[in-house]
């Protein structure tokens, strides 16, 4: 094909999404890998859209950000674990919290190009079964000895082992650039943002009242599939108000004057898998599956959260979508005003609030909190990490689904490193 005239893109459909309920870590899923998790997640879509036969899908892109090094090659080994035909192939993706949405985003590219004419997406992270890591200097000498040409080689290099070196490194929620962790980086952006504490538990109290509504309406009965006993997402609290949430000791941002971020209004540590199937009109058509939606657009962004303007909230870790999106929107012509639905993950309270400023900043309009996060979000599921953009974009579609006529969805997710990854659905 001649590189003047390449392919003409395909549109992309959102045919489903399937997930295992999240839970918090060190709970129901302590005893869980990746791999299970997210093998029980993609059982459950296989089965709800009949792709048990032999090529139903042409590729699984998924990742993890928390791996042990046996989770290598943990796509793959998950198909192979899985109902779905084990020809199919796999590849990990990762881009921190933006797994899920990125791993969405790769395999979309090959279709829209035609590639392929499927695929499923996804993500799993396990904040229970976390990898710990060999003090560096017991790793050093344990390779010194390896390398030793003789016993006596092997023996010196062991003799240097020190008690204090067998001691594991354990797993830090830090930026290596900074050694802060992801919520004292929130913090810093609450106080830039003037972010106050009712606004944040007022946002924490909707997420977990509207997610309630969601189950009790029968929403999930085709997104979500039972593992280890739970049905529900377990950070999910029905009768969380405000008033409730006020009585929480702040737990981030305690260097600092009036600290406003709680462990009510920040998301937990959590466990869980999440899986979407992606096709071409054509396939689904084939197969008599309606498209839930279709995926329009995407952008990603970084911002300088070590150099920047981080106390000014312009370059906060989290802040990276407040650049993403305008340029997003700006590209497709739209504006929020045009969206009927926006979903922002909620990595904290204060981190959604102050996106939201900073969008109004760029020069977006104001989003109607109508339509914010309908069906609850991170701050009442609960967030494993790679897992969160799958969930997303499966829930946004179902919701576009279910409304009379088109529609049209804004995702933002931030993620760590200062970077952030967006899209956009809609349903003619």
């Amino acid at each position: 094909m001649s590189p003047l005239n390449p392919p003409r893109a395909r549109r992309v459909a959102v045919v489903g999404g399937t997930r295992i309920p999240f839970a918090r870590s060190d709970g129901p899923y302590a005893t869980a890998s990746n791999q299970e998790m997210l093998t029980a997640a993609l059982d459950g879509l296989v089965e709800r859209h009949g792709l048990q036969e032999p090529g139903a899908v042409g590729e699984f892109v998924a990742g993890a950000v928390l791996k042990h090094s046996r989770d290598f090659n943990l796509a793959r080994e998950t198909v192979l674990g899985s109902a779905l035909d084990p020809r199919t192939p796999a590849y990990d993706v990762q881009q921190a919290c933006g797994t899920g949405l990125q791993a969405v985003i790769a395999a979309a590219n090959k279709i829209a190009l035609g590639q392929t004419e499927s695929a499923v997406a996804g993500g799993a992270d396990t904040a229970s079964d976390a990898p710990l890591g060999l003090n560096d200097r017991l790793r050093r000498i344990l390779l010194e000895a390896r390398r030793a040409k003789s016993s006596t080689g092997r023996a010196k290099a062991l003799a240097k082992i020190r008690p204090g070196q067998l001691v594991p490194d354990i797993p830090r929620n830090a930026e290596p650039r900074t050694g802060l962790s992801m919520g004292e980086h929130a913090a810093v952006t609450a106080r830039a943002w003037d972010i106050t504490r009712e606004a944040q538990d007022e946002l924490a109290a909707t997420s977990h009242q509207r997610l309630a509504a969601a189950y009790e309406r029968g929403f999930f009965e085709d997104l979500v599939v039972p593992f280890r006993g739970l049905s529900r997402d377990q950070n999910l609290r029905p009768g969380s108000t405000a008033e409730k949430l006020a009585a929480l000791k702040p737990v981030f941002g305690l260097d600092g004057a009036g600290p406003t971020m709680t462990a009510g209004n920040s998301t937990p540590l959590t466990d869980g898998a999440a899986t979407v199937l992606l096709a071409s009109e054509e396939w689904a058509e084939a197969r008599g599956l309606e498209p839930l939606a279709y995926l329009t657009a995407y952008a990603t962004a970084a911002v300088d959260f070590v150099g920047g303007d981080v106390a000014g909230g312009e370059d906060g870790l989290l802040m990276a979508p407040a650049y993403a999106v305008p340029r997003m929107l700006e590209r497709a012509g739209l504006g929020i005003e045009d969206f009927d639905l926006v979903e922002i993950h909620e990595a904290f309270a204060s981190q959604v609030l102050a996106t939201l400023a900073a969008w109004e900043k760029r020069g977006l309009a104001p989003v109607d909190r109508a339509r914010l996060n309908v069906a609850g979000s991170s701050l009442a599921t609960g967030h494993p990490f790679a897992a969160t953009g799958a969930r997303v974009v499966a829930t946004l579609a179902a919701l576009l689904a279910e409304r009379e006529g088109p529609g049209r969805g804004l995702i933002s997710v931030c993620a760590a490193g200062g970077q952030g990854v967006t899209a956009v659905l809609e349903r003619t």
